[in-house]
């Protein structure tokens, strides 16, 4: 099964942390840094994976930008997300995919060590996140998503 993540991680690494473990356990999965590839063919990919943190209670506009642009049509996706606080976090994403007539396979999403807006004034939230717990998760789930 050939599979492709697109993502941003910028901040403190929280999301990449995921895919590399991901990576580390799982072959022929290529990691899209959506900052430094702005356009990729993503037709031969069976699966295509979307992650990043939560920013302004959405995935990144880099990611989102490159999901417009990139996505084919008719295609299985998955989600995989960091944040600070729960909530609703894919909304525009979900539209982007159900634009393009793709099938979402499932969604996994964890703490991430955050220090933005007021949590920087009180050092941070989920510091230690994501743990060893919530890695294992992510790669448990993408386990779930290749055999399915």
């Amino acid at each position: 099964m050939k599979a492709a993540i697109a993502y941003y991680s910028q901040h403190h690494g929280n999301t990449k942390k995921l895919l590399d473990a991901i990576s580390k356990e799982f072959e022929d999965i290529k990691l899209i840094n959506v900052v430094e590839c702005k356009e990729a063919d993503l037709s031969d990919y069976d699966i295509i994976g979307f992650a990043s943190g939560t920013y302004g209670g959405e995935f990144s506009k880099a990611v989102l930008e490159f999901a417009r642009n990139n996505l084919p049509s008719k295609k299985r996706v998955f989600l995989i997300n960091t944040y600070g606080l729960k909530g609703a976090y894919k909304k525009e994403m979900e539209r982007i995919i159900a634009d393009k007539s793709c099938q979402l396979l499932g969604t996994y999403g964890c703490r991430g060590f955050v220090t933005v807006g007021p949590f920087k004034l009180i050092g941070g939230m989920a510091k230690g996140h994501p743990d060893e717990r919530d890695i294992n998760g992510a790669i448990e789930f993408f386990r779930k998503i290749i055999q399915n």
